[in-house]
């Protein structure tokens, strides 16, 4: 199990905005997208989250735009774990225009772990730990 995930996306004619290429907001968009399926990949879809009541939900975005992507694009988003606390989680992010290999963004959440019935933090479960590889900064 590689600790990087890819996550693949072309870019949708309804994603561009006025200035001709992708909405800001997309790219957040984007990020959460691959979350959520590198997620799944390691066992836990949002179906078994919600089964078991916890969530994740996000704390902070950090996004930097470093060049346009254009409708029709093929993007990757590669999307790690750099670190796990007691209640939290940090992903990072970079997305990167496939046929010329131009990184478009990168970026970072601070996710919190939550009980949905109340929204309270609560302790990452162990299983849940386990599913992850983490990747630190200084990696």
């Amino acid at each position: 199990m590689s600790a990087v995930y890819e996550h693949h996306h072309t870019v949708l004619d309804s994603e561009i905005d006025m200035q001709q290429h992708a909405n800001n907001v997309c790219y957040l968009h984007w990020f959460q997208d691959a979350a959520v399926a590198h997620s799944a990949d390691r066992g836990w879809p949002s179906s078994r989250y919600q089964k078991e009541g916890i969530a994740w939900v996000a704390r902070s975005h950090f996004l930097e735009y470093l060049a346009p992507a254009f409708a029709g694009d093929e993007l990757v988003i590669r999307t790690w774990i750099s670190d796990f606390r007691r209640v939290t989680s940090q992903r990072r992010y970079e997305l990167r225009r496939t046929p010329d290999d131009t990184v478009l963004a990168s970026g970072e959440t601070k996710w919190a772990f939550v009980t949905i019935a109340t929204g309270a933090p609560r302790r990452i479960p162990e299983e849940v730990l386990q599913a992850f590889e983490v990747l630190a900064d200084s990696e």
